[in-house]
């Protein structure tokens, strides 16, 4: 990966570091908002929709499911990419020991 746009500007080895993504706190007040709206929605549809209780049974169970798989695959994906950054931070430190190791000039005897 090169630092610029242009590959005459390139200075040699990359120094630049992955940071961690932060998430700010208007993001984090935007979706647990949406959640807490959608969720208070969804139960005002199980309790008020003019449906027999056995329906109403079965749409609050198969709600608590999707809610409860719903956070179970966020974490899975969350989980999948820390691991992807990770393992590529570890080639890139393997990459720079090698680089770092490396004396050109040593003679071969």
């Amino acid at each position: 990966m090169r630092t610029t746009a242009f590959p005459e500007h390139d200075q040699g080895m990359e120094t630049t570091r992955n940071t961690p993504i932060k998430t700010t706190s208007a993001f984090f007040a935007q979706a647990a908002i949406s959640f807490g709206v959608s969720v208070i929605g969804l139960l005002w549809a199980v309790l008020y929709l003019p449906i027999d209780p056995w329906q109403r049974g079965f749409i609050a169970m198969t709600s608590l499911f999707l809610v409860s798989s719903t956070f179970t695959l966020a974490k899975v994906v969350r989980d999948k990419h820390e691991e992807q950054n990770v393992v590529s931070r570890i080639d890139q430190a393997r990459v720079e020991r090698i680089l770092a190791e490396h004396d050109p000039f040593r003679s071969v005897a």
